[in-house]
């Protein structure tokens, strides 16, 4: 089936509107503020090999969506770690190392934040133990080991792998370096979501004649997402409509933008979006996301190895392009959002419409990578 022929077909599965929008840019950096955003882009890119990662249009998916443009942020070039999460771990140990003497780190992660865990932990040498769940793929696992790391396999989802690295590191004085907030826990997911901000400072750089209308965000607890809509306060000088995009099976943000505070949800059949999937959002994200967002929509599994091999065969642009199983809900969402008329008009979508993506990782997980190109 031809991608012009396949790509009308797709749908998404959930769309809300937030009824509680009020975009303040203010209040935004009140809680991410210019000095920690402007801070850690100085600190980041006067790390070795820094380089700002590609912002590619999409030109022949744009045509066939009938929309101005379409960028697309290609993190899998991001240092040699594959993802965007390597400018969030990696900065807060650094950052955090400074204020106390402990000599381990502890995370829990589904993959990519433990990875730049464990590369920042070897490059101020310290030691790194990684907590991870019996659904992370051992490939996940060994990457992680190959910067040092000690990676603990907990039975269960990742929220038990978190409460064993809290009582663990609890147990034997190491400092936890996690990407989620809680009750006072909130200063090292600050320090992970200003290192994240640098896509937007970058993507601010890149972009200079088009007006971003709208931007795509991938969450699972909301620490990126976050991230960038502080990134959006911060550097650009008009507001998109800013849009979450979920897998239909974890969908945390959307159940808490409806009720208007934080919802937990028991998450029945875990996404092939690993990084995704997600039952609450977390703390300092949610203060964030709760007002500024304006659309939640959610996607299926189903389209997920189909948007990997496009990607990779230059089915939307005209080179190729390795991108993960989460780098793939944006483009799915997109195309799902364009194909229903009534809510194209709802938001705006249309032929000058210049709509911004978050290709948030390579193959980070080369098995599954694999797995899904030949599917």
């Amino acid at each position: 089936m031809s991608l012009s022929s396949e790509v009308l077909k797709w749908k998404y599965e959930n769309f809300l509107v937030n009824k509680n929008n009020n975009f303040n840019k203010q209040e935004i950096l009140q809680i991410l503020s210019p000095e920690d955003i402007d801070a850690a882009y100085k600190t980041i890119s006067s790390w070795k090999n820094y380089s700002p990662t590609p912002l590619i249009s999409l030109n022949k998916l744009n045509k066939k969506l009938k929309l101005n443009k379409i960028f697309y942020k290609d993190e899998s070039k991001r240092f040699h770690l594959k993802s965007f999460k390597a400018l969030g771990g990696a900065y807060a140990v650094e950052k955090i190392i400074k204020e106390n003497d402990k000599k381990v780190i502890s995370t829990a992660t589904a993959g990519n934040h433990g990875r730049s865990v464990a590369w920042g932990s070897q490059k101020n040498s310290l030691k790194c133990k990684i907590f991870i769940s019996e659904f992370v793929s051992e490939s996940r696992a060994e990457v992680m080991r190959s910067f040092g790391a000690d990676v603990i396999r907990v039975k269960g989802n990742y929220e038990d792998s978190l409460n064993e690295c809290i009582m663990q590191s609890n147990k034997n004085n190491w400092q936890i370096v996690q990407d989620v907030a809680w009750e006072d826990y909130k200063l090292v997911p600050k320090l992970t979501m200003a290192g994240y901000s640098v896509m937007m400072k970058e993507i601010s750089e890149q972009i200079k004649v088009d007006k971003i209308s709208h931007v795509i965000l991938q969450a699972g607890v909301g620490g990126m997402a976050a991230a960038m809509v502080a990134g959006i306060a911060r550097y650009l000088d008009h507001i998109p409509q800013i849009i979450i995009v979920e897998p239909d099976t974890a969908a945390c943000v959307l159940e808490s933008i409806k009720t208007g505070k934080i919802e937990k949800i028991s998450i029945e059949k875990e996404s092939i979006m690993g990084g995704m999937s997600c039952g609450e959002v977390s703390l300092v994200p949610w203060e964030i996301l709760k007002n500024s967002v304006h659309f939640c929509v959610t996607v299926s599994d189903d389209y997920i190895s189909k948007t990997v091999k496009y990607l990779a065969n230059k089915e939307f642009v005209d080179e190729k392009i390795i991108g993960g199983e989460c780098s793939t809900p944006g483009i799915a969402s997109l195309v799902g959002l364009s194909n229903d008329l009534e809510i194209r008009k709802k938001i705006n979508l249309d032929e000058k419409s210049n709509v911004l993506l978050f290709g948030c990782e390579g193959d980070a997980d080369e098995e599954l990578y694999q797995k899904l190109l030949a599917e």
